[in-house]
C-alpha cells in the first residue's frame, strides 16, 4: 500500500507528466488545472491524493508554494465536483480515492463536456431538471436540447389552450399573436396592455427559439458536437418556460 512515509523510495512522475512548469501551474485556471491533475494521477496509478500532493511539492515545485497550493486546490475542485471519491475499500488510510462515474465522464468527453455541465449547474424548471439535464449528463447532447424545446413547446400549448394539431412556430405564432386592432385581444398569451413592440419581440422570440432549435430536431437528425451549445439551448428552455409562467392566463396556471 501507498503511504505518505514510502513515498520517497517510489518514482514519483506525475506532475512531470503534466509537463507544466510551476507559472504554468498558477495562472491556468482551476477546472483546466484539476482536469490535468486528475489525468496525471489516472496515467500514473496513484490512488492518494495526498500522496501525489506531497509529491508533486516536494519533487516537483519544491521552491514554489504557491503551485503547490493551487495543485492543493484542484484537488479541493476534485472532490467538490464529485470527480472524485473516497474510497471506502481503504477508509482507514487518509487521502484514498476513486475516481468516480463522472470524473470517468469528465476524462473521457473533456474540458469543454465539464465547463459545459457547470453552466448548468442552476435550478431550471421542474420539467428540464427531470427530463433534459439527465440526457446532457450522459452526454446525449441532442436530445437534451430537443426535450427542453419540446418542453417549451408543450407547455405553450397547455397555457394557449390550443388544439394538439397546432405545432412549432404556427403554434407560436398563434398563442402569442398580438391584437391587430383595439378591439382585437390577441393571442391568449398575448397581453393587450403590453407596448406594441414588445409583444412582437416575444412573438418572435418563442418563433425563433422552436423554429432553429426544435423544428429542424423532430425532422432530421442534428448533430449537438458542442456541449456549451446544447447547454444555452436547454438553458434558453428554461428562460422561455419562466417566461411563459408570467404570461400566460391565471386559469393556466393553477
Amino acid at each position: 500500500m501507498t503511504t505518505a512515509a514510502t513515498i520517497d523510495r517510489k518514482t514519483f512522475m506525475p506532475f512531470q507528466d503534466m509537463g507544466l512548469e510551476a507559472d504554468d501551474v498558477v495562472s491556468l485556471p482551476l477546472d483546466d488545472l484539476a482536469l490535468r491533475v486528475l489525468k496525471s494521477a489516472r496515467a500514473a496509478g496513484e490512488r492518494n491524493w495526498q500522496n501525489w500532493l506531497l509529491g508533486a511539492r516536494n519533487r516537483g515545485y519544491p521552491t514554489r508554494p504557491d503551485a503547490a497550493q493551487a495543485l492543493s486546490e484542484a484537488w479541493a475542485w476534485l472532490q467538490n465536483r464529485g470527480l472524485i471519491a473516497w474510497d471506502v475499500e481503504q477508509s482507514s488510510t487518509p487521502g484514498m480515492f476513486v475516481i468516480s462515474r463522472q470524473g470517468e465522464a469528465a476524462l473521457d468527453r473533456g474540458l469543454p463536456w465539464i465547463r459545459a455541465v457547470e453552466r448548468l449547474n442552476v435550478q431550471m424548471v421542474a420539467e428540464l431538471e427531470a427530463k433534459a439535464r439527465p440526457q446532457f449528463l450522459r452526454g446525449d447532447f441532442e436530445a437534451a436540447a430537443l426535450l427542453a424545446m419540446k418542453e417549451v413547446e408543450v407547455a405553450v400549448r397547455t397555457a394557449a389552450g390550443l388544439e394538439n394539431s397546432l405545432v412549432g412556430t404556427a403554434l407560436m405564432q398563434r398563442a402569442f399573436r398580438p391584437p391587430k386592432s383595439p378591439t382585437d385581444t390577441g393571442g391568449p398569451l398575448s397581453d393587450p396592455a403590453a407596448d406594441g413592440g414588445e409583444a412582437v419581440a416575444l412573438m418572435e422570440l418563442y418563433k425563433g427559439a422552436i423554429g432553429l432549435f426544435k423544428n429542424p430536431a423532430s425532422h432530421r437528425r442534428v448533430d449537438f458536437t458542442d456541449p456549451t451549445e446544447a447547454a444555452e439551448v436547454v438553458l434558453l428552455a428554461d428562460l422561455l418556460l419562466r417566461l411563459l409562467a408570467k404570461a400566460a392566463p391565471p386559469a393556466s396556471r393553477s
